[in-house]
């Protein structure tokens, strides 16, 4: 299993805990993660245990959208985007970001993918940065934050405005 899959196994993971509460092993149960166990059990075990940091840091920065009403899967999308980003130090920030966007892209709702990048980028920018919960030699020398190479052409200004429908409303 690659690590894309093993994202996708979680966010699946995520969204079933949301109706069932099942054990790793019953996740795991018709699933080979080979290589990517680690990351799997350590990704959804991170999640579990800070999961009211978690949804504090995206809920901070949904301006204009209650947390509850976002979209499960993408409100999933974000816990493993934050979770990557603020404690995970072998993923670096760009591709966190990257990687919750083309889940978006696959599995969010309409407007996902420009919502949770916004998120993410300012979750980086504003939290990562400053109060550092990743350990600070696992970041790299010149970490000025997200480079614009990482793939990432919105901006979080251009997030979606506090009219109509939000996104991932579902």
């Amino acid at each position: 299993m690659h690590r894309r899959e093993a994202r996708e196994f979680v966010l699946a993971s995520l969204y079933q805990r949301e109706f069932i509460d099942s054990s790793l092993d019953e996740l795991l149960a018709e699933t080979d993660p080979g290589d990517q166990r680690g990351y799997i059990e350590q990704t959804l075990n991170g999640i579990a245990e800070n999961a009211a940091q978690i949804d504090a840091e995206i809920a901070g920065r949904t301006v204009g959208w209650r947390f509850e009403r976002l979209a499960l899967v993408d409100r999933n999308i974000l816990r493993l985007g934050v979770y990557e980003l603020l404690y995970l130090t072998d993923v670096p920030p760009e591709v966190a970001i990257d990687e919750a966007v083309e889940l978006c892209k696959k599995y969010g709702t309409e407007n996902a993918r420009v919502f949770v990048n916004g998120i993410l980028d300012r979750t980086w920018k504003e939290r990562g940065q400053g109060e550092d919960t990743r350990r600070e030699k696992d970041r790299s020398p010149t970490a000025d934050g997200p480079s614009p190479e990482g793939g990432r052409s919105e901006e979080p200004g251009n997030l979606p405005k506090a009219r109509g429908d939000p996104p991932g409303r579902g």
